[in-house]
Parts: structure tokens; C-alpha cells; sequence
């Protein structure tokens, strides 16, 4: 056996233990009983420490540079020159962390998501403030094993999810959303048309939504022979494989919003890893090449294509035999309705133009809390703060404010931007796809979104992180990353709803 393949054998059994990981977290955030999480944080800590050992060792690093060898003068594109490059990064990137640190990070995780949940569900942000402490010490000690020779100390742990991005050039893209979005809230906010929303408050029995969540999930795309459904707290999607793909949501009896764009939005990211390429299964390359690119895809679900007229108009008789409340409405109706701009306190149910405005809040929070300029316990007065300067709102509790996402618990210090970059590339995706294959945006009007879907699948999915994220964007769209596409997509559509 050569040396390559002996490596790719030793990357899969890793890749292996990492899904076991994966499952055992996704069983606790949907199926476990709640007094099974101190044991099961010490079965995740074990499988973590384990596959740390095999990831780190000399043997292994021995390895990687022997198939690296072997496969000297290779094409640079090709999938074993490419694992190479991923595999050595990862090496590097595990090796300068202490084996003890690993298992303190998994267990102060564990803990810390545990006291979030119920801080959450009391609105009792004491009870989560001495973790999440440990929690701001784990990202700052990360960057200092990890130590990059970044240009700021957050674009360490923000290359972490979306790599080779820069704070600065993420701030840049963040003031110009601000400055050229504000006006456009502004004028939506002063001259344009009302919206009534109330038809988005009604009766809607939350087993008929997981139905109709089966159904419009299929019409986007989202294969449920290779899927799953479940039911959470804070939505999220898993994928264990490119043929088990899970997504959970989260549902109100009266309120269709958050349960069927919830489903859209998981739906695309599962999608994403449903349409990796068969050749990179059970390697580092069969998964989304960055958490931009992966949030661009399920805000492509969820709002290009989820929030399209012509796609209700092809869906809405369905929505409206499930739901009958919905039958004296019209789809132009609940088109405008779901499409409705208003400053909200939660992230996951703001509306798309003002959504940018909560991932900018936290952008920055998170960089003083990294920074030590915002200590942990001053969190909540200086959330507040940032909501009123930046939607004008202020929540009236901390469960709805500091406390709604989980993301810190975990640590994902770095992760937040990546949901603003997502709408960024999924802006940049539409317009190319308006140039290369007009027939595509034809299709969607008429609420056929195929030719889209396998647009996406072609450039974005099936190549995996074969490629880094600014490859990909250049070679499905001809141009690195930009704003302006975003801007031009929000300002047309919105324009036109509310007949500015």
C-alpha cells in the first residue's frame, strides 16, 4: 500500500471518531434525557482525546509528509494535492494544542451549554456568566497556542471558520452594509407601503407544520432518504455523512415563520453536505468549504429562493390545504407578509435586510470580549446598548437578548461574521447565476428552483473544501467577494415590495 493511501485510511478512521462526536452531540441536543449530560460530556471528552492522540502523533505527522512526497509534481488541483494541503493544516493547527486542553475545552463546553440552556429558559444570566468567563479564557488561550502571526488577534479564531478572511476586510464589508442599508430601512420605515402581517399569526397546529416541513424541505432539494427532521431549542443541522444530513427546527402554534423558514434555512446546509462529491467521503474535503459559504447556501434556501414570489406561488395551494386559516389571504399576500422589514430582537426570526445588523453587534462584542475591553459580566448592558444604536430596540430581558444564541457556549468565538458573509455570497451566487444561466432565474420565478439548486450544487457543493473559499467564489462567479452584489439584490427587491 502507498503512503497516500495508507494516510487517507488514517484520515478516515479520524474522520470517523470526529462523526461519532458529532452524533453523540446531536443526541444530546434532541433526544437525551437531561441527566445524561455529565456522563455524556466525559464520552464525548474520551472520543475527543482519543482522536486528538491519533491526529497529533509523530507517526501520524511522519505520514503526511511521506504521502506528501510521494505525490511530489502532482497536479496542485487535484483531490489528493488538495487532502494533502488540508490534512497538513489540520496537523499543525491540532498539534500546538496540550492534550489537556482539548479535554478541558470539551468539558467546560459541555458544561457551559448545559447552564446556558437553562440561564436561557429562566432569564437568569448569573447562572451562565461564570462559564461563559472560562469560556472568553479558552478562545483567548487558543489564540496564543495557535498564534498565526495574524494581523489582529480575531482574525485567528475568525480563520477558524472562514479561512484566509481578514477582520479588517470583514469590517470594511460590515461598514459598508451599515452605511448603505440604513438608508434603505429608513425609507422602507418613512414612505413605504404597510405590510400586514397578521395572517403569519394564526392557527397553526405544530404537527401540520413538521408535515408541511417534509414536503416544501423536498421541493428545495433536501433528500430525506438521506435526512432527517428533529425538534430543538436552537436549530441546527448535522451531517455525519453526504448520505445522513440531519436538520432540527423549532415550531409555534401560532406563528408559521420560525418552523417552515427555520426547515429552509437547515434544509440548505444540509443540502450542502448531501452534494459533496462521493470521492471525498469519509475525509476533511467532504464538508462545506467554510461557514460563509455554508450559511450562503442556506440563506439561498431559506430567502433567494424561500422567499421568492414565484416560488410560493407554486407552493402556497399546499400551505393553504394544511393551514386553512390561510385561504382568505392571497400568495401575494403572504409574500409581502414574509418578506415584512422590521427591527426584531432575535436573530434567527429577523427579517433578511435588518439581519445583517444583529451579526455587525456581534461582530463587535465579540471582539472586546476577546480583547478583555468588555468583560463578561458587563455583557448584557453593553448587548443592550449596541441594540438600541443599531435596530433601536432594547430587549426587555436577557433571554431575548445576550442569552438567545448558544454559539458562545460551545466556543465559537469567530463563527459570528460567517452569517453575514453568507448573505454576502449567496448575493454574488444570484448575480452570477443571472449571467450564466438566465434560464435558472426563469425557472425560480415560476417556482422552479431546479436549475438553481444544481447550479449551486455544480460550483458550490460538489466540490467541497477541495478548494479554499476565495477559489471557489472566483471560480463560480469570476470576481473575489464583494458587498455591492447584496446591496443591489436588497435594494431591488425591497424596492419593489414596498413600492419605494
Amino acid at each position: 500500500m502507498s503512503n497516500y493511501n495508507t494516510l487517507v485510511t488514517k484520515v478516515q478512521e479520524l474522520n470517523d471518531i470526529s462523526k461519532a462526536v458529532q452524533l453523540l452531540q446531536w443526541d444530546r441536543e434532541t433526544n437525551m434525557p437531561k441527566n445524561g449530560n455529565a456522563e455524556r460530556i466525559q464520552q464525548m471528552a474520551t472520543l475527543t482525546k482519543i482522536s486528538h492522540q491519533m491526529g497529533t502523533s509523530d507517526e501520524f505527522g511522519t505520514l503526511i509528509e511521506s504521502a506528501s512526497a510521494e505525490l511530489n509534481g502532482i497536479d496542485p488541483n487535484s483531490t489528493e494535492a488538495r487532502l494533502i494541503r488540508i490534512v497538513k493544516r489540520n496537523y499543525k493547527r491540532a498539534r500546538v494544542f496540550p492534550e489537556e486542553f482539548v479535554r478541558r475545552r470539551t468539558v467546560i463546553s459541555g458544561e457551559a451549554q448545559a447552564a446556558w440552556t437553562e440561564a436561557r429558559a429562566q432569564n437568569d444570566f448569573a447562572k451562565f456568566l461564570p462559564h461563559l468567563e472560562k469560556i472568553i479564557g479558552l478562545s483567548q488561550e487558543m489564540v496564543t497556542y495557535l498564534d498565526e502571526g495574524a494581523d489582529e488577534q480575531y482574525d485567528t479564531l475568525l480563520n477558524l471558520y472562514e479561512e484566509g478572511m481578514k477582520s479588517a476586510d470583514v469590517r470594511t464589508m460590515f461598514n459598508a452594509v451599515k452605511a448603505e442599508t440604513v438608508p434603505l430601512l429608513q425609507a422602507i420605515q418613512e414612505r413605504g407601503t404597510p405590510i400586514d402581517t397578521a395572517l403569519l399569526h394564526k392557527n397553526f397546529p405544530v404537527d401540520m407544520q413538521m408535515k408541511f416541513a417534509h414536503y416544501i424541505s423536498r421541493q428545495v432539494g433536501y433528500d430525506l432518504e438521506r435526512g432527517h427532521i428533529g425538534t430543538v431549542t436552537h436549530p441546527f443541522a448535522s451531517s455525519f455523512s453526504r448520505n445522513d444530513a440531519r436538520i432540527t427546527s423549532r415550531w409555534y402554534g401560532d406563528f408559521i415563520n420560525p418552523g417552515l423558514f427555520g426547515t429552509l434555512h437547515e434544509s440548505g446546509h444540509a443540502m450542502y453536505e448531501q452534494g459533496t462529491a462521493a470521492e471525498l467521503s469519509r475525509t476533511p474535503l467532504a464538508r462545506g468549504a467554510s461557514m460563509g459559504l455554508h450559511e450562503s447556501q442556506s440563506r439561498t434556501i431559506e430567502n433567494i429562493i424561500g422567499r421568492s414570489l414565484g416560488f410560493w406561488r407554486e407552493h402556497y395551494p399546499a400551505l393553504q390545504q394544511t393551514f386553512p386559516d390561510l385561504a382568505e389571504h392571497s400568495v401575494e399576500e403572504f409574500y409581502r407578509a414574509i418578506n415584512h422589514v422590521h427591527p426584531s430582537l432575535i436573530r434567527v426570526e429577523a427579517d433578511e435586510l435588518t439581519y445583517n445588523f444583529h451579526i455587525i453587534l456581534r461582530f463587535e462584542i465579540e471582539q472586546a470580549m476577546l480583547s478583555g475591553a468588555l468583560a463578561a459580566k458587563d455583557l448584557p448592558e453593553m448587548w443592550n446598548a449596541k441594540m438600541e444604536e443599531l435596530l433601536g430596540l432594547v430587549p426587555p430581558n436577557d433571554t431575548q437578548g445576550c442569552l438567545q444564541d448558544v454559539h458562545w457556549s460551545r466556543p465559537m468565538f469567530g463563527y459570528f461574521p460567517t452569517y453575514a458573509l453568507g448573505n454576502l455570497y449567496g448575493a454574488q451566487f444570484y448575480e452570477a447565476i443571472q449571467e450564466q444561466n438566465p434560464a435558472a432565474i426563469e425557472d425560480l420565478n415560476a417556482g422552479k428552483p431546479e436549475q438553481y439548486v444544481e447550479w449551486l450544487r455544480e460550483n458550490i457543493h460538489s466540490v467541497g473544501s477541495k478548494f479554499t473559499p476565495s477559489e471557489i467564489v472566483m471560480n463560480a462567479t469570476g470576481k473575489p467577494l464583494s458587498h455591492e452584489p447584496f446591496i443591489r439584490y436588497v435594494t431591488n427587491k425591497f424596492t419593489e415590495i414596498y413600492e419605494l
